[in-house]
């Protein structure tokens, strides 16, 4: 099972439209499943009709990631955007700042890092260093 951390706190799945890797994309794709590895400039041919990305997270220690859900914020990407796998709490504003909606984390995590953990990230806009330079 999993666990779906959102603003709110721990939630279950309710997505139930399944994915589609990467590499098997075809037309009339609804939801795809983005490895870490992906050229951010290569997903632009893949998302007509796309309404929810998921991208794994191998590490914690792996960023690529967040630089993926950036470059599909920022090129006009409005879906839902999720980030899978070893996102650990500490991580969870900056998945936030970059354009995730959600972080799939397991169960196991779940309980090493129970909800408190994240909820206290939750206020990501207010401890946004960049945004208090720029304002």
């Amino acid at each position: 099972m999993t666990v779906i951390v959102t603003d709110t706190g721990f939630g279950a799945d309710n997505w139930s439209s399944g994915y589609v890797a990467l590499a098997d994309v075809t037309n009339d794709v609804v939801a795809l499943d983005v490895p870490s590895d992906t050229d951010p400039a290569e997903l632009g041919k893949h998302l007509a009709g796309v309404a929810m990305i998921r991208v794994d997270f191998p590490s914690f220690a792996d960023g690529r990631g967040f630089t993926i859900a950036r470059h599909l914020r920022l090129n006009g990407y409005t879906g839902r955007l999720r980030a899978k796998g070893h996102v650990i709490s500490d991580q969870y504003a900056m998945a936030r700042r970059c354009g995730f909606d959600e972080v799939e984390i397991s169960d196991a995590l779940a309980q090493r890092q129970p909800e408190g953990e994240w909820a206290f990230r939750a206020d990501w806009k207010a401890n946004d260093y960049q945004s208090r330079m720029r304002g």
